[in-house]
């Protein structure tokens, strides 16, 4: 499946060899390049990090100590904002990386796991031309400006007179930005709903490389022992999606979590949109396996007829051989016989156990884990976290031993 995700984190092949690179490319990455945040074969990882926590963070802490030096702990308090700011824009940036290792790691395999022929090789490199040629346009990513330009104009300054204290003035009815408001309205925000739009336009450009795959004359084979006819490799695929999905839930987790520290919402409010929120994370997540699903059910239609036709011809010849026309034959001639029926039993299980969805089930766990647990914190706003640990024990000791 190729490196970890983990080794892929500072170091990735030069520049001439980003032929099935999703990231080393487009208007955002030549900035980061001319500014020095990334280099040609290194992430950078620490240093992009470290620039955004200078940028979108650290000047809202040192405006709120120079300026409103009662309101610093507030800030220093706000959960929305660690969670907008501090965790979910970082892990945008890392989602950048462990994406692109995905992408490389299911390429590399494709071209080398002998699934096409001559013929579709040739269509695979016309799809990696086509994404290269995607990921270098400008369009899109002005596009992903245009938008968070767009809820600016729109609907920010309303967002943002509902803020903490540290970022509003409030005087009766009325409301006033202060600096601090200001700067996270038009400096913090915009980059982090950027960062989403872009990693979501990517997990749309792998997408559409998936279909074109999906569209090519794979050589799926019934009897794989992955069970999924040579693609289990995909089931790896949803993992892709985590860095979204965290970033995603953490920060509408943090505004539910508001407005029940606020009393404006209780949790039963929120139940819902909960799981709406985990539908539609794993519909997106999911969606580019649903690809194969037509492909793998043919294989494994065909592979149930060609070899039950053929288990049905060894097993009558077997029983004809050795059950009622025995005497006479030697038994030492039995052993490789049944040996090479039982490899076509085992065959014929891996056919009859083969499923039509390739997915990981380590996968699903992990992306249901990556947009539940940052909900944690809300249930945490109207139920303490000893009356959890007191009701998980009262219904461990309930379980019959």
């Amino acid at each position: 499946m190729g490196k970890s995700p983990l080794k892929l984190v500072e170091k990735t092949p030069d520049e001439g060899s980003d032929d099935i690179s999703l990231f080393r490319g487009g208007l955002f990455y030549r900035a980061q390049v001319a500014t020095h945040l990334i280099e040609i074969g290194r992430w950078n990882l620490l240093r992009r990090i470290a620039f955004v926590l200078g940028v979108y963070w650290l000047p809202l802490v040192i405006l709120t100590a120079l300026l409103y030096r009662d309101e610093l702990r507030s800030l220093l308090t706000d959960y929305r904002l660690y969670a907008r700011i501090v965790f979910a824009i970082p892990v945008l940036v890392i989602g950048q990386i462990l994406m692109e290792g995905r992408f490389r790691a299911i390429v590399t395999h494709v071209r080398n796991a002998e699934l096409l022929g001559p013929e579709d090789l040739n269509s695979l490199e016309n799809a990696i031309v086509t994404v290269k040629r995607l990921r270098d346009s400008p369009v899109p990513e002005l596009v992903i400006l245009a938008l968070v330009a767009a809820e600016l104009v729109l609907i920010w300054k309303s967002k943002m007179l509902v803020g903490p204290s540290w970022a509003v003035t409030r005087s009766g009815t009325a409301t006033q930005l202060k600096v601090t408001g200001w700067y996270y309205g038009l400096v913090s925000i915009p980059i982090y709903n950027f960062l989403l739009g872009l990693n979501s336009w990517k997990w749309l450009l792998w997408s559409f490389f998936l279909f074109r795959l999906s569209r090519m004359k794979l050589k799926l084979v019934a009897t794989h022992p992955d069970q999924h006819g040579g693609l289990g490799f995909l089931g790896l695929l949803p993992v892709g999606f985590i860095p979204i999905a965290v970033a995603l839930s953490v920060v509408i987790g943090g505004s539910w979590r508001e407005q029940i520290l606020s009393g404006r919402a209780t949790l039963a409010d929120f139940l819902v949109p909960a799981i709406v929120l985990v539908v539609l994370n794993f519909a997106v997540a999911l969606i580019p396996l649903l690809f194969f699903v037509a492909k793998l059910s043919l294989v494994r239609q065909r592979g149930m007829l060609e070899y039950g036709a053929l288990a049905q011809t060894r097993a009558a010849d077997f029983q004809e051989r050795w059950i009622e026309h025995r005497q006479g034959r030697d038994s030492a001639t039995m052993g490789p016989e049944v040996s090479s029926f039982a490899d076509l039993s085992i065959s014929y299980g891996n056919i009859r156990q083969m499923r039509y969805f390739p997915a990981d089930k380590n996968s699903l766990i992990s992306l249901a884990a990556a947009v539940l647990l940052p909900l944690f914190p809300v249930v945490l706003a109207e139920i303490p976290m000893s009356e959890i640990v007191r009701s998980v024990l009262q219904a461990v000791k309930a379980v019959p031993m």
